[in-house]
């Protein structure tokens, strides 16, 4: 079983409050809006939470309670759709957040779903194959009252996995009463998952960053890039941007921080991740510390570990070019004004990290039609999707003459809102 453990804790335990940055990025957004302000509050305000205990039998024969979470942002536009953490700072208030992102990421990326998220507050690496499965699988069906094909879906995030998604698909099938595959994404290709999905955020973090490079004159071939979370996405976008050319000159993990200014053979990288857990150890870069990781001179910069690690003083130290946020949240509002100050372009995340949602909106598609895609098609309606999404975004930024972050949520914030404004309310 393959969980990311890529990005499970960092050198600095310091992290924004996640939700009073998503709605400081909302105020921030409400003077662009016209009419469709009077609106604004539903998107502070989420729909539906779901506090939920996760009580199970351990392999000692103890019994063990955890706390977990779903919860539903908004739903205007369709079902909720958002990942599951599995993550010892695992929080009511970060996973209201993450639900909020996804609200603005399907929106920007015009995919027909709301936001969600969900947790629960553990580590997983302290617990065996068979306690997460009972972990897994008492979650489940505790939240099965929220989620399901129609309603809410489920996907893999931070300390989860394809074969997570296995046992939430199962255990919520054995409730209803039938096979319901379109319940979770990211599920095994058995199961009915998608070509193309685990790599989804990575391949959609190196599109961003390719067309962002086009317009800024910063081209790919040849760039250094310095990635942050070696996980799911921080691993695929490294690997990609060395088949194009780059040249991956430090990677952090949970574990380790390593530079190599000739560049870091990222396969070899990947392989001792594979065979050890982390780049602990890892022969082909030399160790450095945190301080100098933030303060590497390089064309790209890769946040693709946890919300909250770019912080108002490592903006001030960073010497990239560009910021392309593989992570949900990883920029603080403070720390995006001191970057837009000195001239660093940040792709956000509700653009860059697009990619993986996407691929689930496929997925679940084809679940649905119980028709599958080749990988190629895949890929290319991704390359579609993202490639219309940035350039919408990137044309309202210098109309509305305002970073692109702003501009995604200017785009994203109407839709919902319109949405919300021709539904009206109920009762």
């Amino acid at each position: 079983m393959t969980i990311n453990h890529g990005s499970l804790s960092y050198l600095d335990p310091v992290r924004a409050e996640p939700w009073a940055s998503f709605v400081e990025q909302i105020d921030r957004v409400a003077p662009h809006l016209g009419d469709l302000a009077r609106w604004v509050e539903t998107l502070k305000h989420p729909k539906r939470i779901l506090v939920v205990d996760v009580p199970i039998i351990r392999d000692d024969g103890t019994i063990a309670h955890y706390e977990g979470y779903r919860v539903q942002h908004n739903l205007s536009r369709g079902p909720g759709k958002g990942g599951v953490r599995f993550h010892p700072a695992v929080s009511l208030n970060e996973v209201m957040a993450l639900a909020g992102w996804m609200t603005i990421k399907n929106a920007a990326l015009g995919l027909p779903f709301g936001g969600a998220k969900g947790g629960v507050r553990i580590d997983p690496r302290t617990f065996s194959p068979a306690e997460l499965e009972r972990i897994t699988r008492r979650y489940t069906s505790e939240i099965g009252i929220v989620i399901g094909p129609d309603k809410d879906i489920p996907a893999p995030d931070v300390g989860t996995s394809e074969q997570t998604m296995a046992w939430m698909m199962d255990t919520y099938s054995m409730n209803v009463g039938h096979t319901a595959s379109g319940v979770v994404t990211g599920k095994p290709i058995a199961l009915g998952g998608s070509l193309g999905r685990q790599e989804g955020t990575g391949r959609g973090v190196c599109i961003a960053a390719r067309e962002a490079g086009i317009r800024m004159g910063v081209p790919i071939s040849g760039a250094r890039i310095v990635v942050q979370g070696f996980g799911n996405v921080g691993g695929v976008a490294a690997r990609i941007f060395r088949e194009n050319g780059a040249r991956v000159i430090a990677l952090q993990d949970a574990e380790a921080t390593l530079a190599n200014p000739a560049g870091i053979d990222i396969p070899a990288a990947l392989a001792h991740v594979a065979a050890h857990g982390s780049l602990v150890g890892f022969t082909g870069a030399t160790s450095v510390s945190d301080d100098d990781f933030w303060q590497l001179e390089c064309e790209y910069f890769v946040p693709a570990a946890l919300e909250g690690q770019v912080t108002l003083e490592r903006a001030r130290r960073m010497r990239a070019r560009i910021i392309v946020e593989g992570a949900n949240g990883p920029t603080t509002p403070a720390a995006d004004d001191i970057l837009h100050e000195r001239g660093i372009l940040v792709i956000p995340d509700v653009l860059a990290n697009a990619g993986g949602v996407t691929v689930s909106y496929f997925e679940w598609v084809q679940d649905f039609s119980s028709f599958f895609w080749s990988e190629e098609e895949i890929n290319d309606r991704l390359e579609s999707i993202m490639v219309k999404a940035f350039d919408a975004i990137w044309l309202t930024a210098k109309e509305r003459k305002v970073s692109i972050r702003t501009a995604a949520f200017i785009i994203a914030c109407q839709r919902v809102l319109a949405a919300r404004e021709q539904r009206g309310l109920y009762p």
